[in-house]
């Protein structure tokens, strides 16, 4: 009666990670450019009760395999990010980037190494470099003169700048994307930032709009992919499985109740 029991309580664990992750899309659901995950999980080990010399077909059909297995459970394997895309919304801001189809802005961390993003909404720092909003610059190095009375960014990424007065405008280069075999991979660090892992592979680069990228939008923003009736559903779907686990704990222990009763 014990399996039952500690069976039951994974269940019950298993699910309120459910429920944690939930929080956190919802809670995400105005934040631009996130991603929704959730969480996957597999059964634990099995456990041989007894074996029969011969197999034999179950009342259904199938096949018995002549063995009686226990097992022992449910477990969180991993967590699992959806990188479809959100809804684009303008802004009108002229540092306001959104990416239309695939890709990631590059952005350069303090130590030197490059994490990867959706999120668009850039601004500029006392130097002029185009940074995010916790100040990380773009690793394409886009720097703004202090004269500059406007800033044009082309679907494919390359960035000008229109100077005060008559003397016209000036290249201040190129943002390049980012795209991996299997986004999926992800290692997610917070502040909107993704870093690499051997799930996810190497990352290719490319120019936007062209070769499977996707093309930029300046004055968009893209929206988190959070859908409020999906989360609402999922929640309700793990909140049943929960109190069925509880149920289970304790009919487990009347049950031990009861047999405890009998000896006596």
């Amino acid at each position: 009666m014990s399996r039952a029991l500690s069976t039951a309580a994974l269940g019950m664990s298993a699910q309120q990670k459910t429920v944690d992750n939930i929080a956190n899309n919802l809670a995400n659901v105005s934040t631009t450019g996130f991603k929704r995950s959730t969480i996957a999980f597999q059964d634990l080990f099995y456990q041989n009760i007894a074996t029969s010399k011969r197999g034999g077909s179950m009342a259904d059909g199938s096949s018995g395999g002549g063995r009686l297995q226990m097992g022992h459970g449910a477990k969180p394997a991993a967590t699992v990010r959806n990188f479809s895309q959100g809804s684009v919304q303008e802004t009108g801001g002229s540092l306001d980037l959104a990416i239309n189809g695939t890709g990631f802005f590059q952005v350069e961390m303090p130590d030197g190494s490059i994490s990867y993003t959706r999120d668009g909404n850039f601004t500029m720092d006392a130097n002029g470099r185009l940074v995010t909003q916790s100040g990380l610059p773009l690793a394409d190095q886009i720097d703004i003169p202090e004269d500059t009375v406007g800033v044009q960014i082309s679907q494919d990424g390359i960035v000008t700048a229109k100077l005060d007065g008559d003397r016209g405008t000036i290249d201040l280069g190129q943002i390049e994307l980012a795209k991996f075999v299997n986004p999926g991979g992800l290692e997610a660090l917070g502040d909107n930032l993704f870093g690499t892992t051997e799930t996810s592979g190497m990352p290719f680069y490319g120019t936007p709009g062209m070769e499977g990228f996707g093309g930029l939008q300046q004055g968009f923003l893209e929206q988190s992919n959070v859908d409020i009736v999906t989360e609402m559903v999922s929640l309700i779907e793990a909140q049943r499985a929960y109190e069925t686990n509880s149920k289970m704990v304790q009919t487990a222990e009347d049950m031990m109740a009861m047999t405890n009763s009998i000896k006596r």
